[in-house]
């Protein structure tokens, strides 16, 4: 946790007429105001992140922080009955500091997203409350029965409505037929947005559920009712993510009737997953990774892969 410190002033003394070293920068006019000593109420205006902040010089030619308000720039700006301002902050709301497409195409409000933490620790409540709140956030499957998953998909569909969630889909290959029976289950229960945990090599469920009813709209786009946000912490891996589905599973989807060769060419031209998160250190499967060094690989990945695929639809590393 950051603690803030205002700068130490002379007790009982005003700052010098001229404002001292401090340049004015504009005026200010605003009614929301807190003296820099009083640290709680700093504090307060601070955390005031969809607020423009202001640092000013009130008329008792004491610091202060403004929030809201207005602020003229330029050493002309300044009106009569304004205050002084030595310096000022945009609104800095969580929802700017993410990829707009992301917000766009999940229908949320953050661009954050909650993980699905196994045996229900990312519990229906933790889904419930998260998804209110506007993020993105997956249900923990992994280690659970298709019972208790199924149960899950019925009251997050009867408590959230359109409101959007995930579900987490975890590779288990010692269990290679309960990885597909979940699959099984989402494609009945038609959950379209997947977490995808723990892969170290893609598997024909993932690759089902990925394709099953891929389509061109009348505009000749395509269309993919199922996404897959993957997790992955080697450059490999993400890879094959970035990549569309491996040609050997697209072959056995279509032998099974369960792709047709119209899908089949249009598995081809789609990543597996448009959503990357790197999945850095976190005490787990993860490779112990650092992320200042996995972020950016795998933001160079997916540039190389967008261009060499030709995809239409963007990319994204989170």
């Amino acid at each position: 946790m950051t603690t803030f410190s205002p700068p130490t002033l002379p007790q009982g003394r005003d700052l010098p007429a001229d404002g001292g070293a401090l340049t004015p920068i504009g005026g200010w006019r605003g009614e929301v105001l807190a003296a820099l000593e009083d640290t709680s109420s700093a504090r307060e205006i601070l955390s005031r992140l969809s607020e423009p902040i202001s640092l000013v010089l009130t008329a008792k030619r004491r610091l202060a922080l403004g929030a809201g308000g207005a602020a003229a720039l330029g050493p002309d700006a300044a009106e009569d009955d304004a205050l002084t301002l030595l310096a000022w902050a945009p609104r800095l709301d969580p929802a700017q500091l993410g990829d707009a497409s992301f917000l766009a195409d999940f229908g949320v409000r953050y661009p954050y997203m909650t993980g699905s933490m196994a045996n229900g620790i990312a519990s229906v409540e933790l889904v419930e409350a998260a998804a209110r709140a506007g993020l993105l956030t997956s249900y923990g499957a992994a280690g659970q029965t298709i019972q208790t998953i199924d149960a899950a998909i019925t009251r997050l569909e009867r408590s959230l409505g359109k409101t959007p969630f995930a579900f987490n889909l975890i590779h288990s290959p010692n269990e290679p037929n309960h990885e597909a029976a979940v699959v099984d289950l989402y494609l009945r229960r038609s959950v379209r947005l997947v977490e995808a945990s723990a892969y170290l090599d893609l598997t024909l469920p993932a690759v089902r559920y990925r394709l099953a009813g891929i389509h061109e709209d009348a505009q000749g786009s395509i269309v993919t009712p199922n996404r897959i946000i993957a997790k992955a912490s080697r450059i490999e891996v993400a890879t094959r993510w970035f990549s569309p589905a491996p040609e050997r599973f697209v072959k056995e989807l279509v032998a099974r009737g369960e792709l047709t060769q119209e899908q089949a060419r249009l598995a081809q031209r789609v990543p597996m997953a448009q959503d990357l998160t790197a999945e850095a250190d976190s005490g787990g499967h993860t490779d112990n990774r650092p992320a200042i060094t996995l972020i950016p690989t795998l933001l160079a990945l997916r540039d190389r892969l967008a261009a060499e695929h030709g995809y239409t639809m963007p990319l994204r590393v989170g």
